[in-house]
């Protein structure tokens, strides 16, 4: 990997490529990536020891299991779906170091800044598919015109993941951004997200003043845009992977904090 040129990043970005760096050296890592630790900077990293110390005390390593969750779900779908979309991409570095079937093509969508930065730290670094930096905010509409211009075929399937996004957008924007989701997807498309509960909206998480949108029932909501979901809470089977001991209360429990894993299927 080259040198980083000066391209000014977001903190919060590079501490969420501190936390899969902090991931990698563990004995029991859920995931290896080698490209974190360059990504994230040892201040970054500094910064996300004692959190991810005192997550992983309470049973709670939300950020290391939610990877290990969609990088399974990514790999489990694209079995014969060629084309995915990550919005919101960030630090993501799935195109390098995930084994793509040949012909994938991945899109990866985020703000000019990130995706600079990124670029510049993994100049030389060859992914393991055909990679698309495509610079937009997706709370404007040109996004998917400039994912048009770059090959996304609307006609094949495809899959498309929002990891650690949706709430940070607020009602109208998810609405929005959901329907122009619709709108480019077929039939035998899926669809990987993370969504909040308005209980862990409105609570006492430091993050939360970042937080605008909640969703308490995904797999209604999400039938309102043709996809057929199931939702899962980090911690139960299929999402602890041996360290997620934490549990969060039934969903029939009402006034109490949930996070969902939700993975979708295009149904109609």
């Amino acid at each position: 990997m080259s040198e980083a040129k000066e391209v000014k990043v977001s903190f919060t970005a590079k501490v969420m490529a501190a936390a899969r760096a902090i991931e990698t050296q563990r004995p029991d890592a859920l995931f290896i990536d080698p490209f974190a630790e360059q990504l994230a900077g040892a201040d970054a990293i500094q910064a996300a020891i004692p959190r991810l110390e005192e997550y992983e005390k309470r049973g709670r390593p939300f950020s290391s299991v939610r990877t290990r969750f969609f990088d399974d779900f990514l790999m489990n779908c694209s079995h014969d779906v060629r084309q995915v979309v990550l919005l919101g991409a960030g630090m993501d570095t799935r195109a390098f170091r995930l084994n793509w079937k040949a012909g994938t093509h991945i899109y990866e969508i985020d703000h000019s800044d990130v995706l600079h930065y990124k670029e510049s730290v993994l100049a030389g670094i060859h992914p393991h598919c055909t990679r698309h930096s495509i610079c937009a905010d997706l709370k404007e509409s040109r996004w998917s015109q400039l994912l048009l211009e770059q090959g996304y075929q609307s006609s094949e399937p495809s899959i498309w993941l929002l990891e650690g996004f949706l709430y940070y957008l607020n009602s109208t924007e998810v609405h929005n951004l959901l329907t122009k989701l619709k709108n480019m997807t077929i039939l035998g498309s899926w669809f990987g997200t993370d969504v909040i509960n308005s209980v862990v909206l409105n609570g006492p998480d430091e993050w939360a003043k970042y937080w605008q949108s909640s969703c308490d029932h995904p797999e209604s909501f999400l039938a309102n845009y043709g996809w057929k979901a199931t939702a899962i809470q980090p911690g139960e089977k299929g999402a602890s992977f041996g360290r997620f001991t934490y549990q969060f209360p039934d969903r029939s429990v009402p006034e109490t904090q949930h996070i969902f894993f939700v993975t979708a299927y295009r149904q109609d």
